[in-house]
């Protein structure tokens, strides 16, 4: 397992304090054509974090229990839940982590799952889990995150912190360092190394078309960012009104990009004071600043 008990006191970087920007404009919440929502409820556990449709045309995400669970893309209102109507899923296999990202490798259809437990998993179509990756240039991957798969099988994911693991993510917002990487698994050597490091949470990655390079998204930083994989450091595209969370291409040169909450002011007001924050960090969680739901 790739999990870490998390430091006794977190190591807060001072940076200037940020005013979060107005959701107006171009991100005004006028566009509803996404309210029209079908659920796909899980059988068991919460927070599917990730989805995505296989060759098979199979919709299939994960739970924090360890299930992947798939459901038939184009499912009627039969054959699932007598007094909802919603389709049943079916049970694809258990990680024994906390599944994040899901991504199909084009090459033969199986899964590449992001645990964030485990570190980077495939998952084939008969249930069985193998472990791809837990470890890059020495360091083992403590929060794998999300993934993208290039034609050649070659994949490209976040380890969003170096310090902390899930159950302790809010200590790496809180400390406000560049603790994340950008991985690369070449499936020929099975060799694991590093694209990029010195980041802010990476977290949702996805490919350019002619997958020169990378667009990828900074939770803790709150910004869009690209890297080209001939070499170079990463750039910043845009700086986004909301924390972002996954990213997925459309395909046409567009992408999508989950931004689950809006900035929280009283926690960039608090960079400029990283003791502050480090006795933020150590008060009950509900007690810290929370994501706003939107």
């Amino acid at each position: 397992m790739a999990t870490s008990t998390a430091p006794r006191w977190i190591r807060a970087a001072k940076a200037p304090a940020s005013i979060p920007p107005p959701l107006e404009g171009e991100w005004a919440p006028v566009d509803t054509r996404l309210d029209g929502l079908r659920r796909y409820p899980l059988p068991g556990g919460h927070g599917p974090e990730d989805v995505v449709v296989d060759l098979e045309g199979w919709l299939i995400t994960g739970a924090d229990d360890g299930r992947l669970w798939r459901w038939p893309a184009d499912a009627d209102d039969t054959g699932g839940d007598a007094a909802s109507g919603d389709p049943a899923p079916e049970l694809v296999a258990n990680t024994g982590g906390r599944p994040l990202g899901i991504e199909i490798d084009p090459r033969d259809g199986s899964l590449i799952v992001c645990d964030a437990e485990r570190g980077l998993l495939r998952v084939t179509g008969d249930g069985a889990v193998t472990l791809l990756a837990d470890h890059a240039a020495g360091k083992p991957i403590r929060f794998c995150d999300n993934a993208a798969v290039a034609r050649d099988g070659t994949v490209y994911f976040t380890d969003s912190s170096d310090r902390y693991g899930i159950a302790n993510w809010r200590l790496d917002m809180l400390e406000h360092r560049p603790n994340g990487r950008l991985l690369r698994y070449d499936p020929g050597s099975g060799h694991t190394d590093v694209v990029a490091d010195g980041l802010y949470f990476p977290n949702g990655v996805t490919l350019t078309p002619d997958e020169s390079a990378l667009l990828f998204v900074e939770t803790s930083a709150h910004r869009l960012m690209r890297v080209s994989l001939d070499g170079g450091s990463p750039t910043q595209l845009v700086d986004l009104p909301a924390y972002p969370d996954n990213m997925a291409a459309v395909g046409d040169g567009t992408y999508w990009i989950a931004l689950p909450s809006p900035r929280v002011a009283a926690l960039e007001r608090l960079l400029p004071y990283p003791r502050v924050r480090q006795l933020v960090a150590k008060v009950p969680d509900r007690l810290q600043p929370q994501p706003k739901r939107y």
